[in-house]
């Protein structure tokens, strides 16, 4: 069994301050592989020293040098792709398809970075003054388990094409993949401190990073509850705030669409990385007039997805990442049942030979009303609820009826008018017809679905602070 005792401060491998111990449990047998020593707030603050001391050298790089390092990092990245894809997969259940994707856009991350970077001036004129856009400072990276390298890559982009340098909190159930990633970084040869990594709670690590006063901004990925707790901890000394979160992102399939083409397109966005997705389609907005015909179709595409070991390369859906989290969405779909809504297939319990995993079985509920908690709250797992209406414009309203606003899909065979619907739907990304990714455009959230935004020059700005030089 391996054991991980290593985290990774001022560009060196070093054995920890802190002494507990975490177990890494394999969600698909839930048999532990591993585990983790995990670090404290000395180590917080040792990596904030070397960051800080970092920074006095990096921040005053030049934009070549920089471009440089995001290569250096997009090739050392590249040469471990398959075993980070293995990691990803034994490590949380993400399914190899998804993987192998998220791993393809960690690469694009650093590519579009680049370009940006290329073109991007860092003074500029304003009216009849200069302004010099500078790193705001050392970063503070919390992330969660879910498509854990995927978060760093993107937010050590935008760092260091800024100028920043960064001390990361990954979720202590991604030691495993972590460990790959750290190796990644080391090869890449960045200047010592640029990138420091600290293994740990969120309660201990991460509430360190959140109060340390030589970190001057925060970019967190995680639910809403904690990205709450991480802001009002932040404004004691008034770091700046990235705050990516929860989502319960609606799919409108308007009366035009192409159902045969649609449906078995939002089952996908659904069941987006096992459900485990902040940007799943999992409230599915359909015509009531074509309720009947979405509900054979959507049957019959979630009976041919395959729910079984994430290794396997036809598997769409793989383990949820923990017992807690399985219980939890065995909780909602008993909930879903209870508040009325027709459990169209799936429901509660295992599937049938994977009874050692963490597996549950991908639910359907139809005739949902939008305001059950199935429809308002986020589940984390393989659980959509099909919402009809009666015209476009309760279709609209029933979408924006929500606390977040983190991504929205809508199908229409009149692009035209899914451009018109897109506008008034409050979310901050938008995929039409099909699922879509763009490492320049820019990702974050409505109301409660986070601050800020990421990739590309959105990104790239969210680490850089403006000053004005007058006269």
């Amino acid at each position: 069994m391996r054991t991980i005792k290593e985290i990774y401060i001022n560009g060196e491998f070093v054995a920890p301050k802190g002494t507990q111990i975490f177990d890494l449990i394999n969600p698909t047998s839930n048999i532990k592989e591993a585990e983790v020593v995990l670090g404290n707030e000395e180590d917080v603050q040792l990596a904030v020293e070397a960051a800080k001391e970092a920074l006095k050298a990096f921040s005053q790089t030049s934009k070549k040098e920089r471009i440089q390092y995001l290569k250096q990092l997009h090739d050392a990245v590249e040469a471990r792709i398959p075993e980070l894809v293995d990691v990803m997969v034994r490590e949380y259940g993400g399914t190899y398809q998804f993987a192998s994707m998220i791993n393809t856009y960690s690469l694009d991350d650093f590519k579009a970075m680049t370009e940006v970077l290329n073109d991007f001036e860092f003074q500029q004129n304003v009216g009849k003054s200069k302004v010099n856009l500078q790193p705001v400072g050392v970063v503070g990276i919390i992330i969660p388990w879910n498509m854990s390298n995927g978060f760093i890559c993107t937010k050590i982009a935008s760092a260091i094409a800024a100028g920043c340098t960064v001390v990361i909190k990954p979720s202590e159930m991604s030691a495993q993949q972590t460990q790959v990633m750290a190796e990644c970084i080391h090869a890449a040869g960045l200047p010592k401190g640029v990138v420091n990594i600290v293994n740990g709670l969120g309660n201990i690590v991460g509430a360190e990073i959140t109060r340390n006063p030589g970190i001057s901004k925060i970019s967190f990925t995680g639910s809403t509850n904690v990205g709450r707790i991480i802001a009002k901890g932040a404004v004691d000394t008034m770091k700046r705030v990235t705050l990516e979160l929860g989502g319960k992102s609606p799919n409108i399939i308007l009366d035009d669409a192409n159902l045969q083409e649609a449906i078995p397109m939002a089952v996908i966005a659904a069941f987006l990385n096992s459900g485990q997705a902040c940007a799943a389609a999992t409230r599915l907005i359909v015509p009531a007039t074509k309720l009947e015909e979405i509900n054979t179709l959507v049957k019959t595409t979630v009976a041919n997805f395959k729910v079984g070991n994430p290794a396997d390369h036809d598997t769409a859906i793989g383990p949820m990442v923990s017992k807690i989290q399985f219980e939890k969405v065995q909780d909602y779909i008993k909930i879903g049942q209870e508040e009325g809504a027709t459990l169209l297939i799936g429901g509660m319990g295992k599937p049938q030979g994977l009874e050692a995993g963490n597996f549950t079985r991908a639910t359907v509920f139809t005739n949902v009303k939008n305001h059950m908690r199935i429809a308002q709250e986020e589940i984390f797992g393989p659980v959509l609820s099909i919402i009809p209406y009666d015209n476009e414009e309760e279709a609209i309203e029933i979408a924006n009826d929500t606390i977040y606003g983190l991504a929205a899909y809508i199908s229409s065979s009149d692009t035209d008018r899914a451009n018109r619907v897109a506008a008034r739907i409050d979310a901050g990304r938008i995929c039409i017809n099909g699922l879509s990714h763009d490492s320049k455009a820019p990702f974050g959230g409505f109301k409660q679905s986070g601050i800020g935004r990421e990739y590309g020059l959105f990104g790239l700005e969210e680490y850089l602070e403006p000053k004005a030089i007058l006269g």
